[in-house]
């Protein structure tokens, strides 16, 4: 029998989606009511890329990013410039947006750095800060308090969440008057900086053949096209898990990031003394020049 969610009909809401919970269409839609609030800012009027999996992680799942055949009404098409000659992106705009991609079996949202209106100036910068083997989340943790010590220097506030897997993301909100090249030259000058100072735990390089014992500082989601998953997102992964923004002071050596699921963010924001990134939309902040990157 077919369910309506903010006018959206939700066909087979029992099918399974995560298996190994049993957590079935009708339940991720439940959840995505129940955060709305929560996501919908962190993706709203923003370009966005998905991973569908309309037969549940059990099976296939394909990353979309351009809107085609069978895109529901709820979901709007958007033209990037630049970006024409490989078609329309997609965005929403509110809840039935959201229960829309469920529909369409979306088991993760990746919002690009920008927003609609001008999407040709980011106003978030992402370090995505990826352990190799050998490093434990404890290492991730300690990394993720040495970038924001970093852009501290500068007078530079970050925010941190879980990815919904080993890693953390650290976000820089900034100023929309840098374009993505120039966002991404200060990422990476910050990530060569921190791999200068401690070579034997930070890498830039992206292979995976030498990041052993050590943690691979992305600086490379800063492109227009390269994305980062979303704030109380969930990921197409066995747990159901949830990428979660966090209080500076809840990142611990005893966190698990496993802990962050469909079944339990709901009652943690119930709970939870604040918005850990309630700030981070009020905040224009500048840049300081590449060069001050560099070693005095």
């Amino acid at each position: 029998m077919n369910l309506a969610i903010h006018g959206v009909t939700l066909t087979h809401p029992d099918k399974v989606l995560f298996p190994e919970q049993g957590i079935t269409k009708r339940a991720l839609a439940e959840y995505y009511d129940c955060v709305g609030e929560w996501i919908l800012p962190h993706i709203r009027l923003r370009p966005i890329s998905l991973v569908r999996c309309p037969m549940g992680t059990g099976h296939k799942c394909f990353f979309q990013r351009h809107a085609g055949s069978g895109i529901p009404p709820q979901i709007r098409e958007v033209e990037i410039p630049g970006f024409e000659e490989s078609g329309a992106y997609l965005t929403l705009t509110g809840p039935p947006g959201l229960i829309a991609l469920v529909q369409m079996g979306v088991l993760e949202i990746h919002p690009w750095g920008c927003r609609t209106d001008k999407p040709e100036r980011p106003d978030r910068i992402i370090f995505d800060l990826d352990p190799g083997e050998g490093t434990s989340f404890r290492d991730v943790v300690q990394a993720a308090k040495e970038v924001r010590a970093f852009l501290a220097g500068f007078d530079l506030k970050s925010f941190t969440k879980t990815t919904g897997g080993k890693g953390l993301h650290v976000v820089l909100p900034v100023a929309r008057r840098y374009t993505w090249a120039q966002a991404k030259d200060f990422a990476k000058g910050v990530a060569e900086r921190m791999s200068e100072a401690a070579p034997d735990r930070y890498l830039t390089r992206i292979s995976k053949a030498e990041r052993k014992g050590r943690i691979f500082i992305d600086y490379l989601r800063n492109d227009p096209t390269s994305t980062a998953v979303a704030p109380y997102s969930t990921r197409a992964r066995p747990g159901a898990p949830v990428s979660t923004p966090l209080h500076w002071d809840e990142l611990s050596a005893r966190l698990d990031p496993a802990k962050f699921n469909v079944s339990t963010v709901p009652q943690r924001l119930k709970h939870l003394r604040g918005n850990p990134w309630s700030e981070i939309d009020g905040l224009n902040q500048t840049l300081p020049k590449t060069a001050a990157l560099e070693p005095k």
